[in-house]
């Protein structure tokens, strides 16, 4: 596959590969996306707007240039922005690819970061000379508002100009927490909500904070994903709930809205509203409880998205679906070409089970986290 190079949200030309149940395989337009659903399914998409994660300056201990890529928080709350997990890169830009980009100058806790108007001190080395956690001094206001005037969004090289803020932005963009884009959602605009509604399936939301997609280092990029916070609201789940009694089924809009389901799902067997902290892992092994169908990017073997994909098909079936993405030139990367997986028949997946928990903001007592607002929300048929 060949990446694609220009930051277009809905090309005309974008394709859809649909790996059936069955492993039966499918090409199509991606505008024809609605035709592979049927009624009664519900659509669940990520509503994060994506922050300005990439803040330039330098060491203040040693007068070098460094990059700071932003790439975790453990909450979504608006005046919780003081600390960041982050990937530190030396001079240079998007335009090196980032395998070539090179290594901070060395860093020790303590050291104080000038990022534009806004001072970082580094407070932990999370056991990789690139990955680091970061205070900001300032209020959350002062921090925010630096953020947005000198930051820019994550970008790769492959991408052949500089990103702007509305690239990144999905059309149903809300709280502004992602760090990179949740760009399975990059299909949504008003006609496909619109073809939704008059297929009679269903449209609700959440909210999760999508990290980045890769650090350029292979240690590091086993790591991935990094823990990520999300808010499930209680309409979306009262959604999932109905669609389930009526045989219907729950298609995520990317890995993120995936991840999110099945860890808010993970101590109950239905998902519960609330915000949390995901940090399982889904993979070969993991059963999926809650999500019946996936829309991603084009992924290739190797990358942490596609460790993801294990969870809906056996290796056969992959290895099928990324022949066939090879052999017909579809593109990858977030710009890039679509899959629709189905869940396989046979796979390690279960039904979501009724919980007493359902409709409640319990949280696991290691990942709970005070709700950080209201938003998120569901239009189902009724």
């Amino acid at each position: 596959m060949k990446a694609a190079t220009t930051p277009s949200q809905r090309p005309p030309d974008a394709r859809l590969l649909v790996v059936h149940a069955d492993g039966r395989l499918d090409h199509a337009a991606r505008t024809h996306l609605v035709h592979h659903l049927s009624p009664g399914d519900l659509v669940v998409a990520n509503d994060a707007a994506t922050i300005p994660a990439s803040l330039s300056g330098f060491h203040e201990p040693s007068g070098a240039p460094i990059e700071i890529r932003l790439a975790g928080r453990r909450s979504l709350a608006v005046d919780d922005v003081y600390n960041f997990t982050a990937i530190a890169f030396g001079g240079g830009d998007h335009r090196t690819r980032t395998e070539d980009r090179t290594a901070p100058p060395p860093l020790r806790i303590g050291d104080v970061l000038t990022l534009g108007p806004l001072k970082a001190t580094v407070t932990e080395l999370l056991g990789h000379p690139r990955l680091l956690r970061l205070t900001f001094g300032g209020t959350s206001d002062d921090i925010w508002g630096g953020i947005a005037k000198h930051g820019k969004p994550i970008q790769y090289a492959h991408i052949d100009r500089p990103l702007m803020m509305w690239d990144a932005w999905t059309r149903v963009a809300a709280l502004p927490v992602s760090f990179e884009p949740p760009s399975a959602s990059f299909v949504i605009d008003w006609a496909f909500l619109k073809a939704l509604q008059a297929r009679e399936v269903g449209f609700a939301t959440l909210t999760l904070a999508a990290g980045i997609s890769s650090t350029g280092d292979p240690a590091l990029d086993a790591r991935l994903p990094f823990d990520e916070a999300y808010h499930l609201p209680r309409t979306t789940v009262r959604a999932i709930s109905r669609t389930k009694a009526r045989g219907g089924r729950v298609i995520a809009l990317g890995t993120t809205v995936t991840r999110a389901l099945e860890h808010a799902a993970l101590y109950g067997g239905a998902p519960r509203p609330g915000a949390r902290l995901a940090t399982q892992r889904i993979g070969a092994q993991t059963e999926l409880r809650v999500v019946d169908a996936m829309l991603s990017g084009a992924h290739e073997p190797g990358e942490s998205h596609y460790q993801l994909l294990r969870a809906f098909a056996n290796d056969a079936a992959l290895h099928r679906m990324s022949r066939a993405l090879k052999r017909g030139g579809y593109r990858s990367h977030e710009y890039g070409d679509s899959v629709l997986i189905m869940r396989q028949q046979g796979a390690a997946a279960v039904r979501a089970k009724p919980s007493p928990t359902l409709g409640r903001n319990v949280a696991h007592p290691a990942h709970a986290a005070p709700e950080p607002w209201a938003g998120g929300g569901s239009l189902v048929p009724t």
